[in-house]
């Protein structure tokens, strides 16, 4: 891929934030997911939708940890904007005896996407799951982080299921 085709990089190769003060205010929305293995021992102490373990409730936790790293993702990734974001939605869904699945959902009226915010919640979630339940296992595996869909903005984008 040549220089002059990622935003982030001028034409001298050197790494910048990109200028949106040009852009339209739009609506842009994001969606993303990640999967994590827990396997069935943890997973088997799920009730009434919480996993519950020596560290507190550990869905809701994840729901609030993804939620504040979705509003700080400008200040973990360099070159993102700062956004005020003015919607994130984050649901844990158990898949299956091993494992859980993590969507984050969020939304903005401004001049740049939220993918990276949808992304960042998705994996702070998910990382906080292991955090919380690492005492009750190691073997645990996140994976499947990406992005379903963004709106608003030059291009809409659908991930095929």
């Amino acid at each position: 891929m040549k220089s002059d085709s990622l935003t982030h990089i001028d034409t001298n190769g050197v790494a910048r934030i990109v200028d949106v003060s040009e852009k339209s205010i739009t609506l842009r929305t994001a969606c993303a997911r990640a999967k994590v293995q827990l396997g069935a021992q943890i997973l088997k102490s799920v009730t009434d939708g919480e996993l519950k373990s020596a560290k507190g409730p550990v869905f809701q936790t994840a729901i609030i940890a993804g939620t504040m790293a979705a509003k700080r993702t400008g200040d973990l990734i360099p070159l993102c904007h700062p956004i005020g974001l003015d919607d994130c939605q984050i649901k844990i869904e158990v898949l299956d005896l091993n494992s859980i699945q993590i969507e984050c959902r969020v939304k903005v009226s401004g001049r740049t996407g939220v993918e990276m915010e949808a992304l960042t919640g998705a994996t702070v979630a998910a990382l906080t799951v292991y955090d919380m339940c690492k005492a009750m296992s190691h073997d645990i595996e996140i994976s499947n982080v990406f992005l379903l869909s963004k709106t608003g903005g030059r291009n809409n984008y659908e991930r095929a299921r």
